[in-house]
């Protein structure tokens, strides 16, 4: 029997639906039939209509039916529109979209007006059975051209696809919601509305970067956090820019708005230590109850004016608030709020996307809400990017986004629930473009009309959100025109309320973000930061923990290399008892798990090192099985709300240094308990990170009294190996080095690099540790500590020349890290018995103290000399001018000027190297290179 024989009108329905299966997945169907089907596509293009396939076996042509090519052109017509629907949706509130070519119009699918009461099969695939073509096109015209339009179709997951369709198919994309929804809703939207309009009469000219335009966020915020309590979420993680971020802080966040006006009135804070931010960076916490009578956390992170920066640190928080308390993705729900011209043009957004489904920081799905202007302070849209939507970056992850109208609360209402469905079904980022306006200028007091007078003039006529809500529910009977009223006038004797309280305060109060975290910590001035730490251990749980990192598992095989290179730790430490780098990291890590704490550390290549001497990962040779030796410390269990074991959790990052440093950052900021540790692959990599530097490490305790104990790795040396890997500018860390914001670090011996990884956890304080490590010393012979240094000794700022007899001494040389080594051999070939060099490992704070008596020992000293490697503009000998008054007087050993770090020719740099090494040692040589 010919297995074609049914390709007429009486099997219709199953041809639409397999037609259409391969239309979405060519694959998926049976290779005769996708055969079948492209031939059918091909004939469709080339024979004016009349599609003619051959049979798959005989090779015999088929000339179809007109009924059935029919279905054909019907399923074509609703793959346009899911495909390309999007494209011709009523979402732009205030002004004529643009146009695409081709339409949807029925002509450019071969089909005529005389068609549209035809009944076609093709309805039964989205699920409204047989139909005519004018209700299969009414139906589409809802799902995919209404208030919302979806852009999904690029999804290769056929069971994500199919669910995104079965959802729109059961409502035709449109919301149902109770009488009671619906008043809740406007609620909402009034709340938005009433305290812009309030501000803007109370604070005239102020700067506060309004929601209005975009009013319909609030009512979605609220949606998305009521339903995710009852999906069983227990935090929300959020973070925002400025636009509408004060009306979410006082409507969705509970911040009480007296707060707000007496930080709009500029009045100072309670601590004199705080120096504050501005109202619209300000970051909260608070334990919302929601309608249902669940309690759940809701954060909203401090941000910087450098806008999407804060995505990074919410997914961080998110990642640790995960990892320590709940052991679920499902359980805290990051959302990020972002704007148009944000999204488009900041390249942190892609790195972020790209981290979505990483191991090391995947936070189970994110819920992207842009509030989208359509206008980047003055720069049209046209001008902000080559995509066709801002959110055009979510097709990296194959994530689905809902387009839709501001002015349509239910629809934005709808949305939203729709997106919370699928990120707690498949745990996966989606992203939903409010398309509004902005009703004033970038900040109120700019003048939009300068660049936009067509839109503003539509915008000064156009009606807010709730009240076109409003006049919704009245034609629906569900509320009279005195309901508005007395919504807006309770809300505004609210906010009259508040106001006049706020002005009965002389001062304001810090506001609190993440207090419950940091329950128990101290604030601490740099005198506090200077004492010295106990951070000895037990020379038995030292023990301990080198054996464990020094035995393979017997029953798998690994490479001869790590093998030896295992054995070599347990010869090291229990047999020539001369440590080296690895193994200080390794046991710091180690000793700290032993005690309680986590560790977590990620950057390029961290596994085995980029250097290849931590080897915290090792692999089986068959199968690649991933072993990490400190995870089989027995003994260690940490405090958390499920209980577990304490462990190290390390990866290889993507090969981002913004993004993720961002994200360590604030994993860092929700596990005070976390020795969280970010490796840069050479030092200097970490320009890449340089706002996240400025904007919260060396900044975020002053700005936002946060704490955060966040170590930062950063390969630093001398070695010929050109400017790009020399240097890890340690310059710029210094210059952000103020009173007690942070501790920076240059160690040359593995007992103090142990002993300071173990000084970061054991204070009852976090401050960022920025530490200077090495390169060529991860294996020098003289690089070596023994396991007593480690058990009993503490981490010392400044390190004097044991050798020297301070009697002899006449020239006193201070230096920082591995130039030491290369002073030292030059010293030794010499017999200088009257040179002594001393290390600064802390370069801040500063030990002024320990220099000044170092300085007074060596009495005899004529000649007191600063020797750094690194050209005279950079390294550490500025930052010792601004913070040694004695550092005015040193003779200074470097290099001349540069703009480069280091030379690339390798015999150029072994010429300057020389020439400083031997001013050090002759004061009458001249560095001339």
């Amino acid at each position: 029997m010919d297995k074609f024989s049914f390709l007429n009108a009486a099997h219709t329905a199953y041809f639409a639906d397999l037609y259409d299966q391969y239309l979405q997945y060519p694959d998926s169907v049976e290779p005769s039939w996708k055969a079948f089907f492209q031939g059918f596509d091909f004939g469709l293009e080339t024979s004016n209509g009349h599609a003619v396939v051959e049979h798959p076996e005989s090779g015999e042509p088929i000339e179809m039916s007109d009924s059935v090519l029919k279905e054909f052109r019907v399923v074509k017509l609703i793959d346009g529109y899911r495909t390309r629907g999007h494209l011709f949706t009523r979402t732009n509130p205030v002004r004529e979209r643009r146009k695409y070519s081709p339409t949807l119009d029925i002509q450019n699918f071969d089909l005529a007006e005389s068609d549209l009461e035809t009944v076609f099969n093709a309805g039964g695939i989205l699920g409204i059975g047989p139909a005519t073509l004018r209700q299969i096109i009414k139906h589409l015209e809802k799902v995919y051209c209404d208030s919302i339009g979806i852009e999904y179709m690029y999804i290769r997951k056929p069971e994500q696809v199919k669910w995104i369709q079965d959802k729109l198919n059961i409502n035709e994309n449109q919301p149902a919601f109770s009488a009671e929804e619906k008043k809740h809703i406007l609620k909402k939207l009034n709340e938005a509305v009433s305290f812009e309009n309030f501000l803007h009469t109370k604070y005239v000219g102020q700067k506060r970067f309004s929601l209005e335009g975009g009013e319909s966020l609030i009512p979605a915020l609220d949606a998305i956090i009521e339903k995710a309590a009852d999906l069983g979420v227990k935090d929300f993680v959020m973070g925002m820019a400025h636009r509408g971020r004060l009306s979410t802080l006082t409507n969705i966040f509970g911040k009480s708005a007296k707060d707000i006006f007496t930080e709009f009135d500029g009045k100072d804070y309670e601590q004199d230590v705080f120096d504050g931010d501005v109202k619209y960076h300000l970051g909260w916490t608070s334990c919302r109850k929601t309608d249902s009578g669940k309690e759940i956390n809701i954060n909203i992170a401090p941000n910087p004016s450098h806008l999407e920066t804060v995505g990074a640190v919410v997914q961080g928080i998110t990642r640790g608030k995960q990892d320590r308390h709940y052991k679920s993705t499902d359980a805290v729900l990051p959302i990020i709020v972002h704007g148009d011209a944000a999204i488009a043009g900041q390249g942190i957004v892609y790195e972020i996307v790209q981290m979505a489904q990483l191991e090391g920081y995947t936070t189970g799905g994110t819920i992207h809400i842009v509030v989208n202007n359509q206008v980047g302070f003055t720069t049209n849209y046209l001008d902000g990017r080559s995509s066709t939507y801002c959110t055009d970056v979510a097709k990296v992850t194959l994530s689905p986004v809902l387009h839709v109208n501001a002015d349509d609360a239910e629809a934005v209402v709808h949305a939203v629930l729709f997106a919370l469905d699928w990120r707690m079904t498949f745990g996966r980022d989606v992203f939903i473009d409010l398309l509004g306006y902005r009703k004033y200028g970038h900040n109120e007091g700019d003048e939009p009309r300068f660049t936009q007078p067509k839109l503003y003039k539509a915008i000064a006529s156009h009606q807010n959100p709730r009240d076109i809500y409003a006049e919704k529910l009245k034609s629906q009977g569900v509320i009279d025109d005195q309901y508005v009223q007395k919504l807006e006038d309770d809300y505004k004797a609210k906010l009259e309320e508040n106001l006049e309280d706020s002005r009965k305060e002389e001062k304001t109060r810090v506001t609190p973000f993440m207090q419950d975290e940091w329950e128990g910590f101290e604030h601490v001035d740099e005198n506090r930061m200077m004492e010295d730490v106990d951070t000895s251990i037990d020379i038995e749980v030292l023990n301990e923990v080198a054996e464990t990192i020094s035995r393979l598992p017997e029953d798998k095989k690994f490479l001869r290399k790590i093998k030896k290179l295992v054995e070599l730790r347990h010869t090291m430490y229990f047999e020539n008892n001369s440590l080296d780098w690895s193994m200080a990291e390794l046991l710091a890590y180690g000793t700290l798990i032993k005690e309680g704490y986590y560790i977590r550390m990620s950057g390029q290549d961290v596994e085995r090192g980029t250097f290849s001497h931590r080897h915290a990962v090792v692999k089986v040779e068959d199968s690649e099985e991933e072993i990490i030796l400190l995870n089989q410390i027995k003994g260690a269990s940490c405090d958390t709300k499920e209980g577990s074991s304490c462990d190290l959790k390390i990866y290889n990052s993507l090969l981002s240094e913004y993004g993720v440093v961002g994200f360590d950052y604030g994993y860092a900021m929700a596990s005070p308990n976390c020795l969280t540790i970010w490796e840069a692959q050479f030092g200097d990599f970490s320009n890449g990170a340089q706002i996240m530097i400025d904007q919260y490490i060396s900044a975020a305790e002053d700005k936002w009294k946060l704490q955060n104990g966040l170590v930062m790795f950063l390969p630093h040396g001398y070695e010929g190996q050109g400017a790009e890997h020399s240097s890890g500018r340690m310059e710029r860390y210094l210059q952000l080095c103020a009173k007690d914001n942070m501790f920076v670090a240059d160690v040359t011996t593995p007992a103090n690099m142990f002993h300071l990884l173990r000084r970061q956890m054991k204070v009852n304080y976090r401050k960022p540790l920025i530490v200077f490590t090495p390169k060529s010393l991860l294996r020098h012979p003289k690089v070596i500590s023994t396991r007593e240094e480690f058990a009993e000794g503490t981490f010392k700022p400044l390190i004097d020349d044991a050798a020297a007899n301070a009697e002899k001494v006449t020239s006193l040389v201070f230096c920082t890290g591995k130039f030491y080594y290369d002073l030292l051999e030059r010293k030794e070939e010499l017999g200088r018995e009257d040179v002594a060099l001393v290390r600064i490992e802390q370069l801040f704070p500063l030990p002024a103290d320990q220099i000044a008596e170092t300085i007074k020992k060596y009495r005899n000293a004529e000649d007191v000399v600063w020797a750094q490697e690194e050209p005279r503009n950079m390294g550490a000998y500025s930052h010792l001018l601004l913070h040694l008054e004695e550092a005015k007087t040193f003779r200074v050993c470097s290099r001349k000027f540069y703009g480069s770090p280091a030379a690339g020719s390798s015999v150029r740099f072994k010429k300057r190297h020389e020439k400083v090494i031997e001013s050090v040692f002759d004061k009458n040589a001249e560095v001339t290179v």
